[in-house]
């Protein structure tokens, strides 16, 4: 049984590290390579995102809170991934009787 690849990144911007490698910038999005679709179901041609293949979701949502470039990750690609694994989950505080 073949595994699942890990989602890459499609971004609405790009900008180039001190490698020379582009990176995702701006909206950020999972996006599973060989479709024209993210993981949320916006269309990858009409909304014109650029597709990173050589970054991974996982990379970009660290990149997202540790880089000094702005970079958003969709909320809903976040939770069709699996969500941030450090995160605390939503726990209900006060509940009805």
């Amino acid at each position: 049984m073949a595994t699942k690849a890990p989602p890459a990144t499609a971004a609405s911007s790009t900008w180039t590290d001190e490698d020379g490698v582009r990176q995702p910038g701006a909206d950020a999005h999972a996006w599973l390579p060989g479709t024209n679709q993210t993981l949320c179901g916006l269309s990858l041609h009409r909304t014109r995102l650029g597709r990173f293949p050589h970054v991974l979701w996982i990379d970009t949502l660290w990149l997202a809170d540790t880089s000094a470039h702005r970079i958003v990750p969709c909320r809903r690609c976040v939770a069709a991934a699996g969500g941030r694994s450090g995160a605390r989950r939503w726990v209900r505080v006060n509940p009805r009787p």
